[in-house]
Order: C-alpha cells, then sequence, then structure tokens
C-alpha cells in the first residue's frame, strides 16, 4: 500500500525540479547568448517599423479597444476591415519581443553576480516592453493623442538603446571599464548624442503636426508641419557635422578600431537619413520613406549608443594618464 506524498515530499520535489532547471540555464556567456542579444536588438527595431505601418495605414483604430482587438474578441472579425489586421499584426510582435526578452533574460540570470550589467540591461528591457505596450493600449483608449503617441515611439527608441548597449556588452570583458579615449574626443562624442537625441525629438514633434495621425478622426498637435520640418533640418546637420568630427577623431585616437567602425556606421546611417528625409520632404511625405526615416532613426539610435560604448575598454587595457589626457 503507498502512502499519499506528504506537503514536505512535495515541497522537496519542487525545490529539486527548480534546481535542475536553473543549473541548465547559461552560466557563462557562449553563442546562444550573444545570439539573443541579437535578437534583442533587431526586434525592438523591427516593431518600430511594423508601429510605423500602423500609423501610415491609418490603422491606428483598427483595433479599436485593448488589450481585445474587439469588446468581444482577442483577434480580428469578420466586420473589421484590413486596418485591424495590420493593428493586430503589431500586437501580435509584442508577444514575440516579449519571449526573445525573456529568453535573453534567463541567458544571464545566473551570471548576475560576474556580469550584473547584463542582468540590469535585459531586465530592463523587459520592464520596458511591458511598460511600451501599457501605453500602448493608454494611447488606443484615448484615441491616438499625438503627445502620448510620441512618448510611445521615444521609449522605442529608448529600448533600441538599452539592446544596442546590451550588445555591445555581451561581446565585452566583465568587470570594471576605463576610458580608453581622451577626455576631449569623449566630450565630442557625448555632445555628439545629444544632438542625436534632440533630433529625435523634434522628429517626434514633427510627426504630431502631420499627416500621418492613425486614423482620420485622430488630432494633430497643432505645430506648423513646414515651418517644424525646418526646425528638424537644424540638430540633423549639427549632428552630421559632429558625427564628421568624431569620425576623424578616431584615426587619431590609440587603439581605437572598433570605435572608428562603429563611428563610420554612424555616418554612413546618418547620411542615408538625411537623404530620405529630404526625399520624402519633397514629395509629400509618401509611407514608405516616412516608414524607412522611422526605422533609420532608431538604427541611427543604435549606432550612437554603440560608440558611446566603446568609449571605455576593460581596465586591464588602460592607458597611461598621459596618453588620455
Amino acid at each position: 500500500m503507498t502512502s499519499e506524498p506528504t506537503t514536505s515530499n512535495r515541497a522537496e520535489e519542487s525545490s529539486t525540479g527548480f534546481t535542475a532547471l536553473w543549473n541548465r540555464l547559461p552560466d557563462r556567456v557562449g553563442r546562444g547568448t550573444r545570439v539573443l542579444a541579437w535578437l534583442v536588438l533587431i526586434s525592438n527595431i523591427l516593431i518600430v517599423g511594423t508601429g510605423g505601418l500602423v500609423r501610415l495605414t491609418g490603422s491606428g483604430m483598427g483595433c479599436p479597444t485593448w488589450p481585445y482587438c474587439t469588446a468581444d474578441s482577442l483577434i480580428p472579425t469578420d466586420a473589421l476591415s484590413w486596418h485591424s489586421i495590420v493593428e493586430f499584426g503589431n500586437r501580435t510582435l509584442t508577444g514575440v519581443l516579449v519571449v526573445i526578452a525573456l529568453l535573453a533574460f534567463l541567458s544571464v540570470v545566473r551570471l548576475r553576480a560576474q556580469r550584473p550589467e547584463l542582468f540590469a540591461l535585459t531586465f530592463a528591457n523587459g520592464i520596458g516592453i511591458i511598460l511600451q505596450a501599457l501605453i500602448g493600449g493608454v494611447v488606443v483608449w484615448l484615441h491616438l493623442p499625438p503627445n502620448l503617441v510620441g512618448v510611445h515611439f521615444f521609449i522605442s527608441a529608448a529600448l533600441v538603446a538599452n539592446a544596442a548597449a546590451y550588445v555591445c556588452r555581451v561581446y565585452g570583458n566583465p568587470g570594471p571599464r576605463v576610458r580608453s579615449v581622451t577626455a576631449r574626443y569623449a566630450l565630442l562624442v557625448h555632445l555628439t548624442s545629444f544632438a542625436v537625441a534632440v533630433t529625435v525629438i523634434v522628429g517626434i514633434m514633427l510627426t504630431g503636426a502631420g499627416p500621418h495621425a492613425g486614423d482620420d478622426a485622430a488630432t494633430r498637435n497643432g505645430l506648423d508641419p513646414v515651418f517644424w520640418q525646418h526646425v528638424h533640418s537644424w540638430p540633423a546637420y549639427v549632428t552630421l557635422a559632429l558625427t564628421l568630427a568624431i569620425v576623424v577623431g578616431s584615426f587619431s585616437t590609440p587603439t581605437a578600431l572598433k570605435l572608428r567602425r562603429w563611428t563610420l556606421l554612424l555616418l554612413s546611417i546618418e547620411l542615408i537619413q538625411i537623404a530620405v528625409g529630404v526625399w520624402q520632404a519633397r514629395t509629400g511625405l509618401p509611407i514608405v520613406l516616412v516608414n524607412i526615416h522611422m526605422v533609420l532613426a532608431v538604427t541611427l539610435v543604435a549606432a550612437m549608443t554603440a560608440v558611446v560604448m566603446n568609449l571605455k575598454a576593460p581596465a586591464r587595457t588602460e592607458l597611461s594618464h598621459t596618453e588620455l589626457s
């Protein structure tokens, strides 16, 4: 006659099962962790593209409520238009982001003592995605107010920056890091990153004044779109000038091969972004060009973040104070 398992036995079995699962998680940064880091970055950029399509195709209210698509259905119904499929597709991609974020977090959770920065970056990514989904729901409930839509995009840019930082750190060594460039060059890079942030913020304000509201009934922020196109170009050209300066400076910076590559990538993205921006402004803001411009904006943020991250190197490779003065 077998006896029923006691509460203590069940707790012990549960603890043993948890320990077994815990021990199967990675205990070092390997290829799988790096692949997941890239997936975090790519997925956070892609969702900007799909979110842009929602807005640009007028599908912002394709699913008129949240988290359900309609009051009675989680998914689009036959009674809804193709706009609901576009909107629901973007919502579905959020679920993919959550899965990738969870896997990335689990790939470094055992390393939280040795690599606390990886733990913090993946945790922040997961929290940011949840926050972004909640704000997206409020955006729908309030019928796409332009200022809140702008906040929604800004958080997306912040998540891309976080993901880019994570990619850089999974390829780095553990331990303290020190500045590996001169103070003057580091200041120049930080000024460039500030100019990038201003350019993105002004671009968000310009979008809130433009014709692509996401829905015919959505309001605009009241700014003059023609004037703000010029305002948007000012920090963009300042960013370009500063980027040219940091590219030139990278060639005279000791041990800066990786940094040089990132500055060149940053410059390339900016040149394409400026070309697309001018093109879209002169052709009446066609949907395809505006969406490319949006995706390039967050890609630019990612490249700028990578440049900033490469200003430091592991402490054991620290250059002398004379070299860095």
